[in-house]
């Protein structure tokens, strides 16, 4: 329960994320604004990151810990 949870946290911030910074939800749309936004740097845990890495590693960690692949599983 608690992986599942995990999960439920880095899909949650990936949306937060997509929402925040492109300000839709669809695909078609967010697919659109990539490349508006590809050179975006954003400051998580002290560090400068890309955005678009940030979202894909917490819709990473939703997807692997949301089906308990390798990393997340018991």
């Amino acid at each position: 329960m608690i992986i599942n949870r995990v999960g439920d946290l880095g899909l949650a911030l990936g949306i937060f994320f997509i929402f925040n910074y492109f300000g839709v939800l669809d695909y078609a749309s967010t697919f659109c604004l990539v490349n508006v936004l590809k050179d975006e740097v954003v400051t998580f845990i002290f560090f400068d990151v890309n955005l678009i890495t940030v979202i894909c590693l917490f819709l990473f960690v939703g997807a692997v810990g949301k089906s308990a692949q390798l990393g997340l599983h018991t």
